[in-house]
């Protein structure tokens, strides 16, 4: 019994000095904590209401450091240098030995996201609790792969801080001017400012300049009846009364509603006034990409790729479409049908503060849709759960053609554009989206 006994604490000892001395086991980056990161910074920019244009340079830096690392060993993939606009090579480690390179790609995501946000403790309870998990696993491989991504992160931030954003932050606001009839005007409830007037100057990742894809002028402005402005403003007008006949079940004040995606609404109760919190136009092209991915099985390479693409694209799309914005400076339908037609009558969607023309919605959804389909194929069939967290139910698309064209008119549907902003917006974007899709022509 006793000869028993010390065979088994011998094992015992021998177990545990074998635990000890076993190699420590490789850190799994999968593609879900890609999307988790992603997911993460869309939540944390719908608490912090940040515009849909400055939403949409939060997405591309983050998902280019990520890119970058990750296509070193990459056998589908090529650099993105040579490409983007005053970029250079990132750093390069002498010896791939020990880094892995998922998982500096991660962490580069979710530090430059960290940066570019405003509640920075939201992101940091996230990476706390998978640097403590990483810690466990392997600490050498986590903090090499660590250090590696915080050289990525400061050649990355250098390239970032000269885009011109800085220098848009300390410019003049917009000048209203109320002698022209055809001039935007804020717009009720809030009577905002327009939103980055200065968008224009941000560097543009691909484009030559943010005027490359300006598009067609708008019809010009005209009371006259049988002009063809005239005839834009009555279709918004006639429009809405037509879908509203039967209260809020229409198809097409769902289409309104599903693609809303304004950051800025603002609800009045009695002497408060509080903020609706939504996601961005962009952001919810970056929730269908996650879609499009799961849907696939994209390896965590393919996921990086699926997300670098579409946010250079959404972020280009945006570049050209406030520069057209702010230089045709477009009355909204809401302000000309109450100053001339109804002043009782509301669109179904709150006017966002910016000018009219282009459509937002329809250059980003053009933008996105191109390279969603350059990547997945056309006719992907999707369900798009993008809103359910907004009460919204899930909308089914057979491709992303299919609804970027009722992102574009479901603007129409919300009383908040013309018949001209969303039909030439939509050519806009993608006419943005294949020139992005052409220089970014990656696989090897």
């Amino acid at each position: 019994m006793k000869h028993l006994k010390t065979k088994i604490y011998l094992f015992i000892i021998i177990g545990v000095l074998a635990s000890c001395n076993k190699p420590a086991e490789h850190i799994e980056v999968s593609p879900e904590l890609f999307h988790m990161s992603v997911d993460k910074v869309i939540n944390i920019m719908i608490h912090d209401i940040f515009s849909p244009p400055v939403a949409s340079r939060v997405f591309a830096y983050p998902n280019i450091a990520a890119y970058e690392i990750i296509v070193q060993n990459s056998s589908e993939f090529q650099s993105l240098n040579g490409k983007l606009n005053e970029f250079t090579p990132i750093p390069k480690p002498e010896d791939l030995k020990g880094i892995n390179l998922e998982l500096s790609a991660l962490i580069a995501h979710m530090e430059i996201s960290k940066k570019l946000i405003f509640s920075e403790d939201r992101i940091t309870v996230l990476q706390d609790s998978l640097y403590n998990e990483w810690k466990i696993t392997n600490k050498v491989e986590f903090e090499q792969s660590k250090d590696y991504a915080f050289e990525v992160i400061k050649h990355i931030k250098e390239w970032m801080d000269k885009d011109n954003y800085n220098q848009t932050r300390t410019m003049p606001k917009f000048t209203v001017d109320t002698d022209d009839p055809s001039r935007w005007q804020p717009t009720p409830p809030t009577y905002m400012d327009g939103i980055e007037p200065h968008w224009n100057k941000i560097r543009p990742f691909l484009l030559d300049s943010a005027q490359q894809f300006k598009p067609e002028s708008h019809p010009e402005f005209s009371l006259v009846k049988g002009s063809k402005f005239y005839e834009e403003l009555m279709e918004v007008y006639n429009v809405s009364k037509e879908i509203t006949k039967t209260g809020d079940e229409s198809e097409e004040i769902a289409i309104a509603r599903f693609w809303d995606c304004n950051p800025f609404v603002s609800v009045t109760r009695g002497h408060f006034m509080f903020a609706t919190k939504k996601i961005s136009p962009g952001a919810h092209w970056i929730g269908i990409t996650k879609i499009a991915s799961l849907k696939t099985n994209a390896n965590v390479e393919q996921t990086v790729n699926a997300y670098t693409k579409t946010s250079i694209a959404i972020a280009d799309a945006f570049i050209s479409c406030w520069d057209e914005k702010f230089r045709s400076n477009l009355i909204r339908p809401e302000t000309v049908i109450n100053q001339n037609i109804d002043p009782d009558w509301l669109p179904i969607l709150q006017t966002p503060p910016f000018p009219e023309y282009t459509s937002g919605h329809s250059v980003v959804s053009g933008a996105a849709s191109v390279i969603l389909t350059e990547i997945f194929g056309d006719n992907f069939y999707f369900e798009d759960d993008t809103e359910i967290p907004f009460g919204l139910p899930v909308r089914n698309f057979k491709s992303f053609y299919n609804a970027s064209s009722e992102a574009a008119v479901s603007r129409l549907y919300g009383g908040i554009h013309y018949r001209a902003a969303i039909d030439n917006g939509l050519d806009q974007g993608k006419k943005v989206g294949y020139f992005v899709a052409k220089k970014l022509n990656l696989s090897k």
